[in-house]
């Protein structure tokens, strides 16, 4: 099924029949019928349209993944990705972060034909980067569903206000405002992120 759509400024949800959701391989199909749209899927199987992040948030999910993924190599644990990955949660929601690290030992237990597709798997860690578009309860709505699905560790950042929101399995949610520095713990302990280039914008 193809989708002709005005253009989005704002996420919009698309509600099928609850009774009929599609299925997991039924909403591949779907994505890949759709190449020029962006989908995620709640765990109700609501579909998401999510609109094209701003050049300076994409900016720094990429940043932010470069610097992870120098990280990554010379820890040898796992393996980062970006926004372009989607993950089928256990809850049935379909999720994509703007960058994630997962370990070797998950992927290890992902089917192979999977890796090629959108994977039934949860990354230890993840992070958000607030677009314009974002607003601060939906992706805290989302974040949430990001840790209540398994994912050890996730820094949501909010660069238009200089404010990270840390998420840890078991802990309370911690607000940093100004940070210079993040300092990785947990899965990706020894990780460090200066924020300086996200606060100072492009």
């Amino acid at each position: 099924m193809q989708l002709a759509l005005p253009e989005l400024g704002t996420p919009t949800t698309i509600a099928f029949d609850r009774r009929s959701r599609l299925s997991d391989a039924a909403y591949v199909d779907f994505c890949f019928a759709n190449p020029d749209l962006r989908f995620e899927r709640t765990g109700q199987g609501e579909i998401v349209i999510v609109p094209p992040a701003g050049m300076e948030s994409d900016c720094h999910g990429v940043d932010i993944g470069i610097d992870l993924g120098i990280w990554a190599r010379q820890d040898g644990r796992g393996r980062v990705f970006g926004s372009g990955v989607q993950l089928f949660l256990p809850d049935g929601s379909a999720l994509s972060p703007d960058c994630g690290w997962i370990s070797w030992a998950r992927i290890a237990s992902v089917d192979p034909a999977e890796l090629k597709s959108f994977p039934h798997r949860v990354p230890e860690f993840i992070v958000e980067v607030m677009s314009p578009s974002d607003r601060l309860a939906p992706a805290k709505r989302k974040m949430a569903v990001w840790m209540a699905n398994g994912v050890e560790l996730g820094w949501l950042i909010d660069g238009r206000h200089r404010r990270v929101h840390i998420y840890r399995q078991g802990v309370e949610t911690r607000t940093h405002d100004n940070a210079a520095l993040l300092e990785g713990d947990g899965p990706i302990a020894g990780f460090q992120l200066d924020l300086s280039g996200i606060w100072a914008g492009l």
